[in-house]
């Protein structure tokens, strides 16, 4: 199949109904119907506006067309024929597939780490992140609210993936659903994790809405997508994280839960 107008319109209307649905289910659940049963889960006191979400719906529109373009560029173009992707049945076994899966992830995650400190430099910040920032309070709609120069450089990924991870075309959709599911669950304004995650072995690997939305409300530290590796090794984990987890823990749960120093390490200030 090659690239052609009417198949990137076609792609185009289903990644626009991916964000719609998938960023929309979890907004009416948490900021309409669920709004008074949530309010314990919410992470920041104040409330996002009207116009706020509407800026986030509209950027995050545009950035769907510039990430299925470059998708489809790679995909359905000869550039193809250049890369280590393959078709669905070429050899590779059926295990293959789910493991391509969480190795884009982590490759995902350490371009993520370095292309989004690179663009908190001061000098391309106004440029390019600046828009993502202006949900300073972010909700569902933020997950894909860029500037176009932004979204290119986020849709950068499938190209470096199309080099360096055999996958085939059905391993790229669980790809781009998992990495949009946790993109939503960032940039949600609640926390969801249950009690237990706290003081398990994962706390210290995964990120959580409040590390992410951390990062929105004071725009330095946790860099990091899925995971806190990269913070952690760099020092840029923001101090604040853990305690700011536990207040809102404190909300959720009405106590604070005993601290336990390994779960977290040593704090940082350098981020």
């Amino acid at each position: 199949m090659s690239l052609s107008w009417k198949l990137l319109g076609e792609l185009t209307w289903i990644t626009f109904l991916r964000y719609f649905v998938m960023a929309g289910i979890p907004f009416v659940v948490f900021y309409i119907i669920g709004k008074a049963y949530f309010k314990r889960h919410k992470i920041q006191s104040n409330a996002a506006r009207v116009k706020d979400f509407l800026r986030e719906m509209l950027h995050s529109s545009i950035s769907s067309f510039v990430l299925t373009l470059i998708a489809c560029l790679v995909w359905f173009t000869p550039f193809r024929s250049y890369t280590i992707m393959y078709r669905e049945n070429n050899g590779y076994p059926v295990w293959w597939m789910p493991v391509s899966v969480v190795l884009a992830l982590i490759v995902h995650d350490t371009y993520f780490y370095w292309m989004h400190r690179a663009l908190h430099h001061k000098s391309v910040f106004r440029f390019t992140h600046l828009t993502h920032h202006r949900s300073t309070n972010p909700s569902p709609w933020a997950a894909y609210s860029f500037n176009v120069l932004e979204a290119i450089a986020e849709a950068f990924i499938v190209v470096i993936l199309a080099f360096v991870l055999p996958m085939n075309g059905s391993a790229v959709i669980w790809f781009s659903l998992a990495s949009f599911v946790i993109n939503v669950y960032g940039h949600l304004g609640y926390e969801i994790m249950p009690r237990s995650f706290r003081h398990s072995y994962w706390f210290g690997v995964f990120n959580t809405s409040v590390y992410h939305n951390l990062h929105h409300s004071k725009f330095k530290g946790n860099y990091g997508l899925y995971f806190r590796w990269w913070d952690r090794w760099m020092r840029t984990e923001h101090p604040d994280y853990v305690k700011q987890y536990d207040v809102v823990q404190e909300q959720r749960f009405g106590a604070l839960p005993p601290k336990i120093q390994p779960a977290n390490g040593p704090a940082v200030n350098r981020y």
